[in-house]
């Protein structure tokens, strides 16, 4: 007879790896579903942290990433006292730059934005943010061509989303964490209420459950009576190899076509990435996708033109139509709380955004206002 949990996680990206983690924590008799479905964002995020100089989104989801970042550090702390193994956290600094005359304007354009922002909250410190000249700017990321312009950041961060997401699972397990390497077939209800879930054809029984499963979660909207507008959109990133360099030293680099350059350490360098929404189901690489990829990062870092290529990743990111994700309980239906729908900035929210919904799922309230992130706000 199949064992009753206090919670069940579906989904074993960095969110349900997060919500398993801090339900754990807080003592929680709790199983995480993970089937490792191919394609799952998390395996192929950027994993760039730097909110404070976020330029195309909202306020909302500003504020609100600003939070999930500074959550960070205490979180791998807590992390390394447990003994997890590597996070992959680190802050590395961060370069934008405007590589072409023709970019000078939404460069300036940028420049505001993020002068407004700071001028609202404070942050970034005007210590951390400068503006760098072209000479500058190639010492810091040598493989960097002639700019225009740029402005560096240095209190960004990376992280690798597989890295964490394993640590948290790792330390999680040390504690009683159960993990079951296979889907979720259906929600198991009574009445309006969720009581736990079907698997391979077996009832698990939750006195909660967290549905947190990225690109694939909006199948269960049909059970719940509400529309989870999830949609898998493509991100192709090209994982580059300079043995001999030092990346780890160097900074992210953004540019102005909506790609980047993320550096590791160990000579790894990660191009990228597409946004090919429409994708469907599909975490294929494309000859047009790698095509566009390259040709943007050597673009602007043309000293990358010898690297060697060590890996393509594809991960389909989970969009809403409005960019923002879906946190919190679904009305009407007790017993389940969504966790999805963070698009291209999971690895950014996703810690923190576990941590949320957890705190539902134990009966305590989150520590801030999830209603702008409800999924009402589609109904």
């Amino acid at each position: 007879m199949p064992q009753t949990y206090d919670a069940i996680v579906i989904g074993g990206g960095i969110v349900g790896a997060a919500a398993a983690y801090h339900l754990v924590q807080a003592g929680a008799r709790t199983l995480l579903f993970d089937r490792d479905e191919p394609g799952r964002a998390t395996d192929a995020g950027a994993g760039i942290l730097a909110p404070a100089i976020n330029r195309r989104d909202p306020d909302l989801w500003v504020d609100f990433a600003l939070k999930a970042v500074d959550y960070y550090p205490p979180l791998v702390e807590a992390l390394a006292a447990a003994g997890a193994g590597e996070t992959s956290y680190a802050r590395c600094g961060m370069l934008l730059v405007a590589a072409e005359e023709e970019e000078l304007e939404p460069f300036t354009q940028a420049q505001a934005t993020i002068a407004e922002r700071q001028r609202q909250r404070g942050v970034p410190a005007p210590a951390d943010l400068y503006p760098v000249k072209p000479e500058e700017a190639r010492s810091l990321f040598p493989p960097l061509g002639p700019i225009c312009a740029g402005l560096y950041y240095r209190q960004a961060a990376r992280v690798d989303g597989r890295q964490m997401a394993q640590a948290m699972r790792r330390a999680a397990q040390r504690q009683g964490l159960q993990v079951a390497p296979v889907g979720v077939e259906a929600l198991q209800m009574d009445r309006s209420r969720v009581t736990g879930v079907v698997a391979q054809g077996e009832v698990h029984g939750a006195g909660a459950v967290i549905v947190a499963g990225g690109a694939w979660s909006g199948r269960f909207g049909q059970q719940l009576g509400v529309a989870i507008p999830v949609e898998p959109q493509r991100g192709q990133i090209v994982h580059l190899s300079l043995p001999d360099a030092p990346t780890g030293d160097w900074p992210i680099v953004g540019a102005f076509k909506d790609q980047y350059i993320v550096t590791w350490p160990g000579g790894r360098i990660a191009a990228g990435a597409t946004r090919e929404t429409g994708s469907g189901f599909a975490p294929h690489a494309t000859a047009a996708g790698i095509h566009a990829v390259l040709g943007e990062a050597l673009r602007v870092a043309p000293g990358l033109a010898d690297a060697r290529i060590a890996e393509i990743r594809v991960g389909l990111r989970p969009m809403t139509p409005d960019g923002m994700p879906v946190l919190g309980p679904v009305p009407g239906v007790a017993g389940v709380f969504l966790a999805t729908g963070h698009g291209p900035t999971g690895l950014q929210l996703g810690p923190y955004s576990g941590k949320l919904v957890a705190d539902l799922a134990l009966g305590h309230p989150a520590e801030v206002d999830l209603s702008p992130f409800s999924v009402t706000r589609f109904q």
